[in-house]
């Protein structure tokens, strides 16, 4: 496993040794001491969840307030996104920035997402199943959503025009709004 730490330093890109061949691939998707090694610490996961959007689907950008904040380590296992993780700790230099990636089925790349980031991705591909471990339970109460759309934040998603966001999410506020 690689680690790469991203421009906002607590947020890292995973990339697995892939073993292929004719017949397939084999790759270890997560072993708990190298991802303790490579974070600097011990990370706990108490869930694990599974979505599948089709293309132009954004979900996010989510996060829950604490005692409920949730890092999560996300990945796809079909189809492509482009995932992006924000800043929203108040006290950290790169408050208010992101950081994007594409994961996808044939890159098998990862994002560690710690507690303080807010969450979201783009489908770009046709479908997309995304996984990802929290370390934290959902807590309904304790959700909440910046837009995706903060033109302060300027996030640079891929397919503007196809854009399908729920209902929720539609309602999002900006980040200097955002209860953090």
């Amino acid at each position: 496993m690689q680690a790469t730490r991203l421009d906002i330093p607590d947020v890292m890109l995973i990339e697995p040794r892939v073993f292929g061949d004719e017949r397939g691939f084999f790759f270890e998707s997560f072993n708990q001491r190298q991802f303790d090694e490579a974070v600097g610490h011990h990370v706990e996961f108490v869930q694990d969840n599974h979505s599948r959007s089709t293309k132009g689907v954004l979900r996010g950008l989510h996060y829950q307030l604490p005692p409920f904040a949730q890092g999560k380590l996300v990945r796809v296992v079909r189809g492509e996104v482009f995932d992006v993780a924000v800043d929203i700790r108040k006290n950290s230099p790169t408050f208010g920035q992101w950081v994007g990636e594409y994961l996808s089925e044939d890159n098998k790349k990862q994002l560690w997402i710690p507690e303080g980031f807010a969450h979201g991705f783009v489908v770009v591909s046709e479908v997309a199943d995304f996984l990802y471990k929290a370390t934290n339970y959902y807590s309904p109460e304790s959700e909440r959503s910046i837009a995706w759309n903060d033109k302060d934040l300027k996030i640079a998603w891929p397919l503007l025009e196809e854009v399908v966001v729920s209902e929720k999410d539609a309602m999002a506020v900006a980040l200097n709004d955002a209860e953090i």
